[in-house]
């Protein structure tokens, strides 16, 4: 029986400030910091067999802070497409990769990323901010809708991520509020309307257990 834990990442500056952050590479907040810890303790206790996460700084540091919490005594190793890492003669009983991808990334909110959500609001109106910000098909200028951001994310979850949790592994992917809605609308077989109002929240793992060729809804 395989195990999934999601995770979206600790508060960013960002949300403590109420900007569209996107994939603009803002840190975690002090919050943030203790929201990651507080998920590593949560998880202490188990061994992962795959790590998955964005490229985005948040998220890779959430992973980085909740691993110190955790009795696993491999070292953390990040695969990032950005900063090749080298593995020759390193013992990999002694790490743990974690494999960083793009797909994994938050919504690109385009025209909107480090604006204001208040001030966004206020120059559309509130109902044409809701349906940009809420609906699912309606992306921000020169940005994504939800839409868009799961047909990114999916594909790569397919691919990547369910072949090792069909193997019957314990896999956590640390990312994002709207990459995480892609996945938890797959496994949970949510509609377009049920999607957009799943609140994803800052470092609360969702654990879902994998057998029979389903998923549902587990606990730690």
């Amino acid at each position: 029986m395989g195990k999934l834990i999601l995770l979206r990442h600790g508060k960013s500056v960002w949300n403590k400030k109420n900007i569209f952050t996107g994939w603009v590479d803002v840190s975690l907040s002090k919050e943030g910091i203790d929201e990651a810890f507080s998920a590593g303790k949560a998880l202490s206790h188990l061994r992962f067999e795959a790590i998955f996460t964005s490229t985005l700084s948040r998220a890779i540091m959430t992973l980085q802070l909740l691993m110190l919490e955790n009795q696993d005594e491999r070292t953390l190793i990040l695969n990032h497409p950005e900063r090749k890492w080298c593995g020759h003669g390193i013992d990999e009983k002694r790490v743990l990769m974690a494999q960083c991808s793009e797909a994994l990334n938050e919504r690109y909110y385009g025209d909107f990323q480090g604006k204001n959500k208040d001030e966004i609001k206020l120059a559309l109106g509130e109902k044409k901010f809701i349906e940009v910000r809420r609906s699912f098909q309606t992306p921000p200028p020169h940005g994504e809708s939800l839409k868009m951001t799961v047909e990114r994310t999916l594909p790569y979850f397919k691919k990547e991520i369910l072949p090792q949790i069909k193997m019957g592994k314990t896999v956590l992917v640390v990312a994002h509020g709207n990459s995480i809605r892609g996945i938890v609308k797959e496994v949970m077989h949510l509609t377009d309307e049920e999607i957009v109002t799943c609140e994803i929240k800052t470092g609360e793992p969702l654990v879902f257990q994998y057998e029979g060729g389903n998923f549902k809804e587990g606990a730690l």
